[in-house]
């Protein structure tokens, strides 16, 4: 499942990141990193699904 989640990651940051912690600090965190820069959005992403 966390290989999907990654995938999707890289495809949504946010997506990735809602899946695995709803919608909360992380989740917004990762929309402003999205918005500012794809690449940060997504490095965001993957980390807070590894950490979990």
């Amino acid at each position: 499942m966390d290989l999907l989640r990654i995938l999707l990651s890289v495809l949504l940051p946010p997506l990735g990141v809602f899946l695995q912690v709803g919608i909360g600090g992380a989740f917004w965190l990762n929309i402003l990193l999205t918005l500012l820069g794809y690449l940060p959005g997504i490095i965001h992403a993957v980390w807070v699904i590894a950490r979990r």
